[in-house]
């Protein structure tokens, strides 16, 4: 391996970057080093700013552009200490799009529709808490906590630990699962046929899109969406931002706002400026 390749694992472990990341940043720096068949420290600006180029070229997404591009402002700023090598990158403009919800009938739908009860469990955690897929398949019996009504999540997103609620419904049915299922421990969500390990993160993807299909659900269903529709349906029932935004585990609350843009309930309920004027003439 490329030394320099080596030391940006280091740095990025040093600083604690999540394995998802480092990964990427490392591969990031991989495809740099076979673009030009040298090593990172021969290549020059110029080719430097063609690769960037052919990243921005590429049809992907804005995000993982983005992160390419942050991958290589860390190796060159970073692990080289050549920051006048990218000093003419400039990150895209990420672009913020509504994310997608279901309505109360249509998780129904998706829960009723999802055969594997693993799978379906892991389904009715990420609904019932707001977890994300991957803190949700992280889950160990012992982070289950009946007793305070909350789930301890030990590796949330940046490595930062927090509490979700646990609600009673959620509780009893987790009970029942456990007794009816008897996964390996520590996992609460482990397979057998995996060695005991949980399950992986796009099988259980695969798993929402059939049984959307089967649920004729016309919205695009990932695990995600669950998480999205956590959030929406607690703010349209007038639940406090700050309070929607500590169960997500969010930092901002700019994070969370996004949410109010397509929560119709709360729009429709909110007053129009013009009707209150026109009340106040009467």
């Amino acid at each position: 391996m490329d030394s320099s390749i080596a030391r940006l694992g280091q740095d990025l472990a040093r600083g604690e970057y999540s394995k998802k990341t480092r990964d990427a940043y490392v591969a990031a720096a991989e495809r740099l080093g076979a673009r030009f068949g040298c090593a990172i420290e021969d290549i020059t600006r110029d080719q430097l700013r063609e690769f960037v180029d052919e990243v921005m070229a590429r049809p992907r997404s804005v995000s993982t552009r983005y992160q390419a591009l942050c991958a290589l402002r860390f190796l060159y700023t970073k692990t080289l200490g050549r920051p006048q090598m990218v000093s003419f990158i400039r990150l895209p403009k990420r672009y913020s799009a509504l994310p997608t919800v279901l309505s109360f009938a249509e998780v129904g739908a998706l829960l009723q529709a999802i055969r594997v009860p693993r799978y379906q469990a892991i389904a009715l955690v990420m609904y019932g808490t707001g977890l994300r897929i991957s803190e949700a398949v992280a889950l160990e019996v012992g982070d289950i906590d009946g007793a305070r009504g909350v789930v301890r999540v030990r590796h949330g997103k940046g490595n930062k630990a927090r509490e979700a609620k646990l609600s009673p419904s959620l509780y009893t049915w987790l009970r029942g699962y456990w007794s009816r299922e008897r996964p390996p421990l520590p996992w609460l969500f482990a397979s057998k046929s995996r060695g005991g390990k949980p399950p992986l993160a796009r099988t259980v993807c695969k798993a929402f899109v059939r049984a959307a299909q089967e649920a004729s659900i016309k919205k695009r269903v990932t695990p995600h969406v669950l998480r999205h529709s956590f959030a929406t349906h607690l703010l349209e029932e007038g639940v406090d931002i700050r309070v929607v935004s500590v169960l997500l585990g969010h930092v901002s609350l700019n994070t969370t706002a996004r949410y109010a843009r397509v929560t119709g309930k709360i729009v429709r309920a909110t007053p129009s400026p013009l009707d209150l004027l026109l009340r106040s003439k009467r």
